[in-house]
């Protein structure tokens, strides 16, 4: 217990002798490098991806992106707010803790997502990786809420995108069997 409220002291100073814009684009350049990591897995998914039968409601692969590059921003936005929260409860303290925590692991989630299906084209294990994922952030956004709510609400469309990548990953891979 006395560690953690010295953590929490040392959070607390560490908040307030750095510029406030400064740790804003800390947490956007740890989520964009995620992406980053993701993105080098999909250099040349375009062929494969192309390759592949989708479903009717796919959208095209040039649209993905921009919509991860909007979202990795909105996470690192949706981070800030929870680190620079000072909780006055336990609980609230506990939240900003674990959502933080949270969304680091999701971040390697991400972009472990994108090595499994287009790098190493596993399918089913990108289907359970991106299940995962989804519970992360789902997860991650209600604690998040908890500490501060606006920083949930930046998280509400990657939590959607993120369904929608679900079921897009399992529909195609049901349709690929030979090649996912």
């Amino acid at each position: 217990m006395g560690q953690h409220n010295a953590l929490d002291a040392q959070t607390t100073a560490a908040r307030r002798g750095a510029p406030s814009w400064l740790a804003l684009l800390g947490w956007v350049v740890l989520a964009v490098t995620a992406g980053a990591i993701g993105g080098i897995a999909s250099r040349d998914a375009g062929v494969f991806y192309g390759s592949l039968s989708k479903p009717s409601w796919a959208p095209p692969g040039w649209l993905f992106g921009p919509v991860w590059s909007a979202l990795y921003v909105l996470m690192g936005v949706a981070a800030w707010p929870v680190w620079r929260a000072q909780p006055a409860t336990s609980a609230g303290r506990s939240s900003r803790r674990r959502g933080l925590a949270l969304f680091v692991g999701q971040l390697g989630l991400n972009a472990l997502w994108t090595w499994l299906f287009f790098a190493w084209r596993e399918g089913a294990i990108a289907f359970g990786e991106i299940a995962l994922l989804w519970l992360a952030v789902a997860i991650t956004t209600w604690h998040f809420g908890r500490v501060r709510p606006v920083a949930a609400w930046c998280l509400a469309p990657y939590l959607g995108w993120v369904s929608f990548a679900m079921a897009l990953t399992w529909a195609i891979w049901q349709r690929n069997p030979g090649q996912l």
